[in-house]
């Protein structure tokens, strides 16, 4: 069979003065391309484990939401989405139905609402895909009609034995930018994530050697390729971290992640991190005060026992030359009209290099989610394509949505013009103590990144 795998990749948003914003800010137009700009590693590793003697090719959704015209030659399409586009996937999955090209769609929507996507597709993946896709591509083959597979059917996947991914699928598309997992779910269990309603599984490492193979994949293919690093939580475990930065120094590559603040307290985890190449570390602090984040980790209460070493712990990553990009929700329970200010204040106080700014956005099968709407509090069910963390789809507690639309504009416009990004940089450069790669060279900041 020809088998497709069609990203849906891109940020989304609806709110029209946001977008108009976008048009004139070079901060957010500049996240903007950074996360349209990676390729889907989840259809990459399905590539790698799809059934010999079958013909991949890698597709991409054009920017007006179109699909290419080479998806109609494919016997079977793979589609996986995030809520805010899924009906964007589900109106391509029915166009090529109807041409009788059979459709398996999967991600974390499908997974939390399958029945909703099984009146789109021929085949739905629930949970982890790299089990459950060989069945698919096998039950296609042998003229399946419909059917639903589900990773709890299976065996846990060992993230240690995967394969490496297809990048050579990519073939020549201009990405400067490639994603690589290290690890797989998160420890926390904070209310308002989507990632975790789909990693059941424990919290998993992979073996530091599948992690070099796979980036000297990347770099047979692209010899300077930005490397980054597709976890929720990268140093959970700092002695693992430790091994990791040791093999990835002799590499001489750059790389993002994502981790939690709890990186600050190593201070010999920092010094491998800043030589082994990393150019960002982003971290959720969500509030700049703990009283916001009571509660908000539901497992141990993390994020609220951190905060208030949140300040300390930006200035020490930063003094190892690797930049910080803090991430703030806005709208939770016990924010008021005044967060707005206290973002910009702590922003300035501590020097951060980078910020990111989002909406507390209620996704289907999250905590955050059953609770707003037992309590009435989401605006309109079922309009996925609002859960784009940029537009608002819940009634906030302390003030109206109007207020927070408002404050959001006015906090986007201050942290986001050309004035703010170069002082904040040019403070990060003054201030900074210049840490050494493995070949004595320098090492500078690259631009941040937004993960939606």
């Amino acid at each position: 069979m020809k088998i497709g795998f069609l990203a849906m990749s891109g940020i989304r948003a609806h709110d029209p003065e946001l977008l108009k914003l976008g048009l004139t800010l070079p901060g957010f137009v500049e996240r903007s391309k950074q996360i349209a700009a990676l390729p889907s590693l989840g259809l990459l590793q399905l590539a790698a484990v799809t059934p010999a003697g079958h013909e991949l090719a890698y597709y991409e959704a054009a920017e007006d939401r179109s699909e290419p015209p080479a998806l109609y030659d494919c016997d079977l399409v793979a589609i996986s989405t995030f809520s805010a586009q899924i009906f964007e996937a589900y109106a391509i999955a029915d166009r090529l139905r109807a041409a009788g090209v059979r459709v398996a769609l999967g991600g974390l929507h499908v997974s939390v609402l399958p029945e909703e996507a099984a009146q789109h597709a021929d085949y739905v993946a629930i949970g982890e895909g790299e089990r459950v896709w060989p069945r698919i591509v096998d039950a296609c083959q042998a003229g399946v009609p419909h059917a639903r597979f589900g990773a709890s059917d299976e065996p846990a996947v060992d993230i240690g034995q995967l394969p490496t991914p297809r990048y050579d699928l990519l073939q020549e598309r201009p990405y400067n930018r490639f994603t690589v997992q290290t690890s797989r779910g998160c420890p926390w269990r904070c209310d308002f994530c989507a990632s975790s309603v789909m990693l059941a599984q424990r919290y998993r490492k992979r073996p530091v050697a599948c992690i070099v193979r796979d980036i000297l994949a990347i770099r047979r293919l692209r010899p300077t390729a930005f490397i980054e690093f597709a976890d929720d939580n990268t140093f959970v475990d700092k002695e693992w971290g430790k091994e990791l930065c040791r093999a990835l120094i002799p590499l001489g590559i750059k790389w993002f992640t994502e981790t939690d603040v709890s990186v600050a307290d190593d201070e010999e985890l920092l010094e491998l991190i800043a030589r082994s190449g990393c150019r960002q570390l982003l971290i959720g602090l969500e509030s700049p005060e703990g009283s916001a984040l009571e509660g908000l980790e539901l497992h141990a209460n993390f994020k609220a026992r951190r905060a208030e070493r949140y300040a300390e712990a930006v200035q020490r990553i930063q003094a190892h030359g690797i930049t910080v990009n803090g991430c703030f929700i806005l709208g939770l329970d016990s924010h008021d009209e005044s967060v707005f200010g206290r973002v910009l204040e702590f922003v300035e106080a501590t020097g951060l290099y980078e910020v990111q700014i989002t909406y507390l956005t209620a996704f289907p099968g999250a905590p955050l989610y059953a609770r707003l709407l037992e309590q009435g509090r989401v605006l309109r069910p079922g309009r996925w394509d609002l859960c784009t963390l940029f537009d608002i789809n819940f009634q906030p507690a302390r003030m109206s949505v109007e207020a927070l639309r408002a404050g959001f504009h006015e906090l986007t416009k201050q942290l986001y013009s050309s004035d703010a990004i170069e002082r904040r940089r040019a403070r990060f450069f003054h201030g900074l103590r210049e840490p050494r790669a493995a070949d004595g060279a320098a090492l500078a900041p690259t631009r941040p990144r937004v993960t939606a």
